[in-house]
């Protein structure tokens, strides 16, 4: 009878400290608002915290079951809704990070300007909800001017206009998310268009 292999319990114990450490890491970096995970070691990232894939599905943030949401889900002209990606294959909801919080706003199509009519479905635009300032939550709505307003620093940001800032102290626009219209959900069509969160200086 042989001897049980004393290295094997180590190797796994070694595994799942490592397993632990990348976690911990991405979720330091996710709180600081870095986008390092998705970037810099792609390999370490899990399926819950991966950056919104083409042929994801959103779902809202509040929903007790993650349903697929549709345009008309969406208020037309406001407030916006706040929603995860999730892989329609697997259920997989990406909520590990908050850098993949969506803000989705139903706007008036004939509104929209430039390469925002191009990444809209159906009227609705989806931008990341983090402020590229400081990294707060983007959750305001002036419902008046239908803009986005950071409550932090108060960074203000046009829909319609690919998130544009209008005033404040944020020196770049939300990233957008691409959407198209599959099966009568909205779905993500692209990665977003550029880093979401704080850009390392």
């Amino acid at each position: 009878m042989s001897e049980p292999d004393e290295g094997s319990g180590r190797g796994c114990d070694r595994v799942d400290a490592e397993r632990s450490t990348r976690r911990t890491f991405l979720t330091v970096m996710s709180f600081l608002g870095l986008d390092l995970a998705a970037d810099a070691i792609p390999a370490w990232a899990e399926p819950a915290s991966e950056r919104p894939k083409e042929g994801d599905v959103l779902v809202a943030i509040d929903a007790e079951k993650p349903v697929a949401l549709e345009a008309k889900d969406i208020p037309v002209g406001g407030p916006p809704v706040l929603a995860w990606p999730m892989d329609p294959a697997s259920n997989t909801v990406r909520r590990d990070s908050r850098l993949n919080k969506v803000l989705l706003v139903h706007l008036d199509p004939s509104t929209l300007v430039g390469s925002t009519q191009e990444r809209a479905a159906e009227g609705v635009v989806a931008y990341s909800a983090i402020c590229p300032h400081a990294g707060c939550e983007v959750n305001g709505w002036l419902a008046d001017q239908q803009i986005l307003e950071c409550s932090c620093h108060y960074s203000h940001y046009n829909p319609r206009e690919a998130a544009a800032v209008m005033d404040g102290p944020a020196t770049r626009s939300l990233a957008a998310l691409p959407l198209k219209i599959v099966e009568g959900k909205l779905t993500v069509a692209k990665p977003f268009t550029g880093r979401v969160g704080i850009v390392p200086t």
